[in-house]
């Protein structure tokens, strides 16, 4: 405000003033929050006025509230999923069926599903793998049983040939994805759950615009709850300005029936088709700790050169052509047409995704494979451990085989109730023996197993019940590739800066905090 004098400096405060607060109040958020607002205000009267007839309408609810318990306990579905959800419904039968049927819906509309359907036929398609392959896993049967499992649970072939880049910090990746998006001349995808606007963000965009103009095909995929808060309502129109084509997926309406259960919990980032980026690395600050919210902020994430670049570009494609009803021919963009020069590189890679509309728990499975299979040790790095009962029987059964279960969990937590149950299953685990670790220096959001030095996994799925049933997600199995030293490093490194937790450590609690816990873990699985 140099050169103004204090009358406009004054004015000049007034109006940014007016801007922030005419800002604030046509955000999103509070327009969306006002709309549910008055929705259950209509709710409300509309209780009271049936209250008149308070024997025909309790007779009525508590009908609902039966139909609906046997409804969940019909289906087909996770039993702790059910259990979390029957439990209140029978202690509160007037609300709780009513509850069930505005909010606990846990798939997409049929029409929804059958669009997915036809996308899902093409993505198999243009996966399947045509004429003879190698023979990838020589005689090691557990690896060519799991490998054979992933091509059958998500379609997704296995792949040799892929150069392999591990970060252990978001900023690493941060920095590895301005380059390669600089190097781009024919298309570039990012589908990612949270984008968020500031140093990260700018820096990508900016680059993201300057190749839009130069004729690169820029196309972006969000989650739509994912970036509530950090995205503004006009962000697909400010993308399409610049020349980027840009959708948000399964869109949120502000209706009391919210349907949040199945989001696109997925980060990808392709460029020309030869090269990809997955891991747990949001598009936002803290991502990188350009924003400290939680002390350091501990993330990993991986790319793939190659080969294998082809499963994760076919996964942006058919989540795009479902969001834009657009069809497509997935070929144009295989790796080989545009990558110079043939890739050659050691191991397998074997990118997969994971979604809830074929009743096929991949990410879990792929978990418990590795756990139950591992021979000598098994490391893993989760933000939660919200545990349901066969992941829990398969650690303590490593463990007290003799295997060596070590797990890291963050110290500082981003969410206080999901902490107090990733807690209240360390005594189970620690009683058998799994050692469990806490990174001290803050928040770690990495979701990578490493086992034997053998086999790994980095990807979005975390440890609990939303990322293992509910979400679209995504992961890389490594077999007998380098970059497995690099993960298990990286572990080893983390764990040093973390705390070990004891067993003592955890029954030292008063009733309340038990009790408060139980409850908790009861309700886990809709957290």
């Amino acid at each position: 405000m140099s050169g103004q004098t204090p009358r406009q400096q004054y004015h000049s405060k007034r109006q940014n003033l007016f801007s922030q607060i005419a800002r604030l109040l046509t955000h999103r958020m509070l327009i969306v929050s006002a709309l549910i607002l008055l929705q259950l205000a209509l709710l409300v009267v509309m209780v009271g006025w049936f209250s008149t007839y308070f024997v025909q309408f309790y007779f009525v609810c508590v009908t609902v509230s039966i139909l609906t318990i046997l409804g969940i306990v019909g289906k087909n579905g996770h039993p702790d999923y059910k259990l979390a959800w029957t439990l209140p419904i029978a202690a509160f039968p007037v609300f709780g069926g009513l509850f069930y049927l505005l909010f606990g819906g846990s798939q997409l509309s049929k029409r929804s599903r059958r669009q997915m359907a036809k996308l899902g036929e093409l993505s198999r398609k243009a996966l399947e793998q045509t004429g003879e392959q190698p023979d990838l896993f020589g005689d090691d049967l557990q690896a060519k049983s799991q490998s054979s499992y992933l091509l059958r649970a998500s379609h997704c072939p296995p792949h040799g040939n892929t150069e392999a880049v591990y970060y252990a910090l978001g900023e690493e990746m941060w920095q590895g994805m301005l380059e390669e998006i600089d190097r781009a001349e024919h298309f570039i995808f990012l589908e990612y759950f949270i984008i968020g606007e500031g140093v990260m963000w700018d820096a990508i965009v900016e680059r993201l615009e300057r190749k839009a103009q130069a004729g690169v095909d820029v196309r972006i995929l969000y989650d739509d709850v994912g970036c509530l808060f950090t995205l503004p309502r006009a962000f697909s129109r400010q993308m399409e300005q610049m020349g980027i084509r840009c959708a948000a997926v399964n869109p949120f309406r502000p209706v009391v029936s919210i349907r949040l259960n199945n989001r696109d919990h997925r980060k990808i980032c392709v460029i020309d088709g030869h090269t990809a980026f997955t891991g747990g690395i949001n598009l936002a600050d803290e991502y990188i700790n350009a924003q400290m919210r939680y002390g350091h902020w501990k993330d990993t994430g991986i790319l793939l050169r190659g080969e294998g670049a082809w499963n994760l570009t076919v996964m942006f494609l058919s989540t795009w052509d479902y969001t834009t009803g657009e069809q497509e021919d997935y070929s144009f963009y295989r790796p080989e047409r545009w990558q110079s020069g043939r890739i050659t590189a050691p191991g397998v890679v074997q990118p997969y995704e994971d979604n809830p509309l074929d009743q096929e728990a991949v990410g879990s499975n792929v978990y418990l494979n590795l756990i139950s299979r591992a021979t000598k040790y098994v490391y893993i790095t989760t933000p939660y451990l919200v545990l349901d009962y066969p992941m829990v029987q398969a650690l303590i059964v490593a463990a007290k085989a003799g295997i060596d279960v070590r797990i890291i969990t963050p110290h500082i937590p981003d969410k206080k109730s999901v902490f107090e149950v990733t807690r209240a299953n360390y005594p189970a685990l620690l009683e058998a023996g799994v050692r469990i670790y806490e990174y001290t220096p803050g928040f770690i959001h990495a979701k990578t197993f490493v086992a034997d030095g053998r086999f790994a996994v980095v990807g979005t799925i975390n440890l609990d019940y939303r990322s293992l049933y509910l979400h679209f997600e995504c992961g890389v199995w490594l077999y007998d590739h380098p970059v497995i030293n690099d993960v298990e490093r990286d572990f080893l490194e983390t764990q040093e800066k973390s705390r070990e937790i004891l067993l003592e450590q955890t029954t030292r609690l008063g009733w309340l905090k038990r009790l408060w816990r139980a409850v908790l873990r009861l309700l886990a699985p809709l957290m």
